[in-house]
């Protein structure tokens, strides 16, 4: 593995210098959270990320200007005729007030999140457990270890916070500090004896939003702009989870399993969660309706991401779902945009039930073979490197439903992992690696699980 980047040490402090003198290697506006500037870590961010925020940035600058001509005709034009008259109406005399209010607030939303960000910032300072060498160390290790690996000029707060059920994470920043929040029913998840490896995977997603600048006040005034526009906002949106995501495998990829059980069965079911099977169903499951539930979401769907974490020859799926030849296993049960009389009999499922030998429980849940070396380091992305990928598990090529069972080619192993290309040998340096809401102002929690 790569090694993590070093921080700059602090220049020490001489008599009547100002903070700035003394450490120049602060967070300002224009060096961004990381030691990398800016752009954070290009290799790790998804590639439409940018082109997106670019998108996003003119047209929220066409939106304003459009504010200020508006809001000029109305004061030098009191009293319009016509239809300028019906346009005053519905702007200022609107049975519905949300698009008057939306004008209103519009040129006062910085101040209006930089308050919220600062009272979310405030109550977690007043309310919550601060992690600390004191105060549940090995999550806060796993903070500090994610923030030097990603070049963060500072370590981020980091808080757990009373959960009641809820699973999720968040980071969020007010000015030019930074924290990350993990709800305790979360947290427990992470604990040494169940999967340390996925809370590790969490944090550094939630870390990874913070080198990426995603949390940053311009970038949440974007957001929140633009999630009143259809598709553009939520996808931007994606495709930042997609590069947190790239962060939080870079540092976890052992932890990819864990982590996405834990959000589509939560934490007494997620270990239980065959993920093999949730990123084949992204190939499978196809159909209008399944694609604007995506499009109208702040996160890729799991089924969708759990492809994604797996396969690291292509980036994620932002808007169209991955082609089914990509789908390591043959399928098991009609999709549900199949028609409706090919589903399986409870006989014939029966049938299947019995004849399916379980896992060998020792193999892995998913990811890489235990004891296999890789070619690529895990802090590498497979579609960034020019070397080959993984082929699937041999002996398995979707074909027909499989309700005959399947039996593994005498010598090969049970499904459970990506086999390595035949005839490859490890580059150097490798190691062996196992596996909105729109309409509202949101002042985070930015990048939540």
């Amino acid at each position: 593995m790569s090694q993590p980047p070093s921080t700059p040490a602090a220049v020490p402090a001489t008599p009547g210098s100002s903070p700035a003198s003394r450490d120049p290697q602060r967070p300002r506006i224009f060096n961004g959270s990381t030691i990398h500037g800016l752009r954070g870590t290009s290799r790790l961010r998804h590639p439409v990320e940018i082109p997106l925020l670019v998108t996003c940035i003119l047209l929220a600058v066409v939106i304003y200007v459009l504010w200020i001509a508006l809001m000029t005709w109305l004061i030098l034009v009191p009293e319009p005729t016509g239809a300028g008259a019906q346009l005053r109406d519905l702007i200022l005399e609107a049975p519905d007030s949300s698009i008057t209010q939306l004008l209103l607030a519009a040129p006062a939303l910085p101040l209006i999140l930089w308050v919220l960000r600062a009272l979310m910032y405030a109550q977690m300072r007043a309310q919550s457990v601060q992690m600390s060498p004191t105060q549940f160390p090995e999550g806060y290790r796993m903070v500090v270890e994610a923030a030097q690996q990603f070049g963060l000029r500072r370590v981020p707060d980091a808080y757990v916070t009373l959960g009641n059920g809820v699973i999720n994470a968040f980071a969020s920043g007010h000015g030019f500090r930074r924290f990350i929040v993990v709800h305790s029913d979360l947290f427990e998840v992470g604990g040494s004896a169940r999967d340390p490896e996925a809370l590790r995977f969490i944090i550094s997603h939630e870390v990874g939003h913070h080198a990426a600048g995603h949390t940053s006040l311009w970038r949440v005034v974007i957001m929140n702009l633009m999630g009143n526009i259809p598709l553009l906002g939520m996808a931007l949106s994606r495709a930042q989870e997609y590069t947190a995501d790239n962060h939080g495998y870079a540092i976890a990829p052992r932890g990819t399993a864990g982590a996405m059980g834990l959000i589509s069965a939560g934490k007494y079911l997620g270990a239980q969660v065959n993920t093999h099977a949730l990123a084949d169903r992204a190939t499978r499951e196809k159909g209008l309706w399944l694609h604007l539930v995506n499009w109208g979401s702040t996160h890729p769907v799991n089924t969708w991401r759990a492809h994604a974490l797996r396969d690291r020859s292509r980036p994620g799926r932002i808007m169209i779902r991955p082609r089914e030849s990509t789908a390591w296993f043959p399928p098991t049960h009609p999709a549900g945009s199949d028609w409706s009389d090919i589903w399986p009999t409870p006989a014939q499922v029966l049938e299947r039930l019995d004849s399916t030998r379980p896992l060998v429980p020792a193999e892995e849940q998913f990811g890489r073979y235990p004891g296999v070396t890789y070619q690529v380091p895990r802090d590498q992305l497979r579609w960034a490197s020019p070397v080959p990928v993984p082929a699937a598990p041999a002996g398995f090529q979707p074909s027909g439903y499989g309700f005959h069972g399947y039996s593994a080619p005498a010598g090969t192993q049970a499904p459970g992992g990506a086999a390595p290309s035949q005839g490859t040998t490890p580059a150097p340096g490798s190691t062996a690696q196992p596996g909105g809401n729109p309409g509202n102002i949101q002042p985070g929690p930015e990048g939540s699980v």
